[in-house]
């Protein structure tokens, strides 16, 4: 399936198109930079690409693509402590706001799907950590 933008529908030189997986790494990048939000839940597609050393810039994230329209599902990993409502918030504004600047296309959902929590992990004080054990002579 092909998009073309609203204003660039034709121009004098021809049509232009964007893929639907454009506007998906558009709303990751766009997701990911949202401060609260660990990481992305792409599930197991996702992980298996990860495991075998592609970075997926479009990982959680499904795109229905129209002529002049686009709703956006955005699968996310929270950081503990962060109120969940305003990072949501955050980032249906931030992928709304890159996906119509970057594409002209209207976008008329984000729906934002929390699937996991991620704490912190305590990071051990540099004295405390024990010296290297050398186990063979």
């Amino acid at each position: 399936m092909s998009t073309i933008a609203p204003d660039y529908e034709k121009t004098d030189m021809g049509t232009i198109q964007i893929a639907p997986e454009v506007i998906a790494v558009i709303a990751g990048l766009a997701a990911i930079e949202v401060e609260g939000v660990a990481g992305m839940s792409g599930g197991f597609a996702g992980g298996i690409a990860e495991l075998l050393g592609r970075k997926n810039l479009a990982k959680g994230v499904k795109v229905d693509v129209g002529q002049r329209e686009a709703a956006i599902d955005v699968s996310i990993v929270i950081e503990y402590g962060t109120r969940i409502p305003e990072v949501a918030g955050d980032i249906q504004k931030n992928v709304k706001q890159a996906i119509e600047s970057m594409t002209g296309l209207d976008v008329v959902e984000v729906n934002v799907h929390i699937h996991d929590v991620m704490f912190k992990s305590p990071e051990k004080p540099a004295a405390e950590e024990e010296p290297a054990v050398q186990r063979v002579k």
